[in-house]
């Protein structure tokens, strides 16, 4: 067996590391949960740190460290398209010393881990077979269509391939500068949300609209027989110095679109302008033309491979919405989305690449995302005497519940009273969602509960929904299509219409949800908590909303109880420890 491989994401958006240790993660986690700032760039130290601690090990003791980016990939693409297109000289150079950083990893790890010195091997994975081996690689099936959509990564922005057992092969490109995530990137910031990862947020937006604007669009985004293109006229990426900002800092990137655009659509919104009838339908419109030339792609390619499982990734994959579609607009019958398909998950690839690649095996299958640290009932109960004053004095009680029924059913009491709930249990999770270790969970039932959580704690968009986490057994029931595994909510269904308005907390306008889908096996707490709620309600989920406030999801328990203190959630559970505010009555 090949010795250790820790993945790397580094210099980039979502900056991660992972550790394989004989085929199977063993720890896996971003940096901006240690340093507290959102899809932090630059080199993951401190996750690194976690993962040797987790694995007992050094970093003496690792082999092998594979980078989920080749500066040499597609070299000729690159230099044909700089001869031919004259970019600036400025661009040129940004490029060139953003490489020079990728070659600089030894570097860094002798100054992130003084006295620990690395004599392994230095393995660069291309960007978009990374991102395609975290997700074949991770999942179950034995055979698969393995597609990375993207914005760009070693100079292609879209890579497909067939993964069989061990082995994962990429077959064919698009390149630079065409990309379907430069296109919803750009339309996004178009429509006033400016900051890295608001693509999110137009997806919430987009069933308010009506796609009034199809016709426009197709005009920026062309497609012919599963292809597409970018009508450049429309971008400024490929010919102008976009601003990117990834090293050590809060990512953030310039406007990708030109005047030309504004020509075509109007003026674009100002951030703080108010959402109109014309933006909701721009936001429809736009997921709408991205969802025609994603499945176009997809059925071009199930009819080239002719294999009925689909594995996804790279950034664009994080588009559930049209993940929930794959069954009902494609030949595809089961697809699987990794709990991280963006950047950070090619720390995961391409660390299982170079795994795969020295042994000629393949893990098991990746069924929860429990992949970060823990902390345990002695460390929480340290807290909280060096918090006594915040958390207890009379009046308030911070009880310790050591038998799990008792724990879940008190709990699941108080969600189906109203109370809005921290819940932290367990190893945080990886990737960007909670999904029941590091959540808020709350009530469905409530038509009241998004105004509630907005106003006590998220204060978010009013238009983004928020996700059921359902007991794996009640899918079919309670959503329409397929019945299927869910468990990193990775995909939009349609609720069942006579259900609705049972759950309109998590029901969106257009009458779907978000869903997770929870195994005992996979997460016993947080199932028994969801089963709990149940047997008091007749409902089989509860509403699941990451544990933050415009902030990382919290990773240590001080960060969930300075969370606690400073909204106005009502009761938190750090493990066995359940929390009232000081303000609040003494519980009966």
């Amino acid at each position: 067996m090949a010795g250790p491989v820790l993945g790397l994401n580094a210099y980039h958006a979502d900056s991660s590391a992972c550790l394989v240790v004989d085929g199977d993660v063993v720890g896996a986690a971003e940096e901006e949960r240690f340093n507290r700032t959102k899809h932090w760039a630059g080199f993951p130290a401190q996750a690194i740190a976690y993962c040797l601690d987790e694995a007992g090990i050094s970093l003496g003791d690792v082999e092998h460290v594979a980078i989920n980016r080749n500066t040499r990939a597609n070299l000729g693409r690159k230099v044909a398209y700089s001869i031919g297109r004259r970019p600036s000289l400025r661009l040129v150079g940004d490029r060139l010393r953003n490489a020079q950083a990728w070659r600089a990893i030894e570097d860094e790890l002798r100054d992130a881990f003084p006295g620990q010195r690395f004599d392994g091997e230095i393995h660069h994975v291309e960007h978009h077979l990374a991102h395609v081996a975290s997700s074949f690689l991770a999942s179950p099936y034995e055979e698969a269509v393995a597609v990375s959509v993207d914005s760009f990564g070693d100079f292609a922005s879209t890579a497909w391939g067939i993964g069989r057992g061990s082995e994962v092969a990429i077959d064919g490109r698009v390149y630079f500068p065409h990309s379907l995530g430069i296109f919803y990137t750009a339309l996004t910031q178009f429509l006033g949300f400016p900051s890295y990862g608001d693509e999110y947020k137009v997806m919430g937006l987009a069933p308010y609209g009506d796609p009034a604007y199809g016709d426009e669009l197709r005009r920026v985004l062309r497609q012919d027989d599963g292809a597409f293109r970018l009508e450049l006229d429309y971008f400024r990426h490929h010919r102008e110095d976009i601003g990117y900002r990834w090293r050590n800092c809060a990512p953030s990137v310039d406007a990708l679109y030109s005047s030309r655009l504004e020509q075509l659509l109007g003026p674009p919104r100002d951030r703080e302008e108010e959402l109109s009838d014309r933006h909701k339908g721009l936001a429809r419109s736009l997921q709408d033309r991205f969802e025609d030339a994603f499945f176009a792609l997809l059925n071009r390619l199930h009819a080239r491979y002719g294999t009925d499982s689909l594995v996804l990734s790279g950034g664009c994959a994080m588009n559930s919405v049209a993940a929930g579609k794959v069954a009902e607009r494609s030949p595809f019958t089961s697809v699987y989305v990794p709990a991280a398909p963006g950047d950070a998950g090619g720390a995961i690839g391409a660390a299982l690449m170079v795994s795969a690649r020295l042994d000629g095996g393949r893990p098991r299958p990746m069924a929860h995302a429990a992949l970060g640290p823990a902390y345990s009932q002695e460390e929480i109960r340290e807290l909280l005497d060096r918090r006594r004053d915040d958390v207890q004095r009379e009046g308030c009680r911070a009880d310790e519940v050591a038998d799990e029924t008792a724990l879940c059913s008190r709990v699941a009491d108080a969600v189906a009273d109203g109370d809005v709930v921290g819940w932290f249990h367990g190893r945080m999770e990886w990737g960007p969602r909670a999904l029941g270790n590091r959540s808020i969970v709350c009530d469905p039932r409530r038509g009241d509960m998004k105004q509630i959580l907005n106003r006590k704690i998220k204060r978010r968009e009013s238009f983004r929904p928020f996700a059921p986490s359902v007991l794996r057994d009640a899918v079919g029931e309670w959503f329409e299509g397929e019945d299927d595994d869910v468990p990193f909510m990775s995909k939009v269904l349609v609720v069942r219409d006579e259900k609705r308005a049972l759950i309109p907390a998590v029901v969106h306008v257009d009458g779907t949800g978000r869903l997770q889908t929870v195994e005992r096996d996979a997460n016993p707490r947080y199932y028994e908590l969801i089963r709990a709620f149940n047997r008091r309600t007749g409902v089989p989920m509860v509403l699941n909303t990451s544990f933050n406030e415009n902030e990382p999801i919290v990773n240590r328990p001080e960060e969930a109880l300075e969370c606690f203190l400073r909204t106005k959630m009502d009761l938190l559970v750090l493990e066995n420890s359940v929390l009232t505010r000081s303000d609040s009555p003494e519980p009966s």
